[in-house]
């Protein structure tokens, strides 16, 4: 699969934090909000990084360009869907969305997953999510855009819901585990009484587990 000449890095935060109660984007840990930790991560692998929010506000400080979905209550199928019209308009071959509350993702693990994109599919990450890998930390090429757009038409809402009708690059757990631990880059915090495990992991360093020639 050719690698895109130009990835778009985009942070999704237009979650609604039902589960966490407030704007956890905002929750500092370890002296940084979760939001500055993700925006870093992306920082450190895409040229230019915007945010996908439905609120704009809170997330102004950034200095990024930010827009709100560009189908209103299609959750986060229509954040991806929406970084990938920004990718279009902005002549990017694809988008790398990450979530706003996955603040350890290595940014080395995010360069592979860029070098093995196609302008046509997904290049993602296997772990050992409810889903078997990572849909908010992967690399969405401009050619999902109909997919994504006919999956919505028909009312579907889960984010992998049209994975089957493009091409899929997984990077495979030992793959990923060349990287870091993937409970730890994969963590995000979705509970207040996660933020305890949120501090212990920010304190700890990222360990890589083999070579990453």
């Amino acid at each position: 699969m050719a690698a895109p000449v130009r990835i778009l890095g985009v942070l999704l935060a237009g979650g609604k934090n039902r589960r966490y109660g407030s704007n956890k984007a905002l929750e500092t840990i370890g002296g940084i909000s979760l939001i500055d930790r993700a925006l870093d991560v992306l920082d450190a692998v895409c040229p230019h990084v915007v945010i996908v929010a439905n609120e704009a506000a809170p997330y102004e400080h950034s200095g990024r360009p930010i827009r709100p979905d560009s189908r209103p209550g299609t959750g986060v199928l229509g954040g991806i869907l929406t970084a990938l019209q920004w990718a279009v308009e902005t002549e990017y071959d694809g988008a790398l969305v990450l979530a706003c509350d996955m603040p350890f993702v290595a940014p080395e693990l995010l360069a592979e997953l860029i070098r093995r994109a196609g302008r046509d599919g997904i290049s993602i990450a296997e772990s050992d999510g409810p889903r078997g890998m990572e849909p908010l930390c992967a690399v969405y090429g401009v050619g999902c855009v109909p997919a994504i757009e006919q999956a919505l038409d028909r009312g579907e809402r889960a984010v992998v819901s049209f994975f089957a009708d493009v091409p899929v690059c997984r990077l495979d757990r030992a793959e990923v585990e060349r990287f870091g631990k993937p409970e730890r880059m994969f963590f995000n915090m979705n509970r207040p009484e996660e933020r305890k495990t949120a501090e212990e992991l920010a304190r700890s360093p990222s360990e890589h587990s083999g070579s990453q020639e």
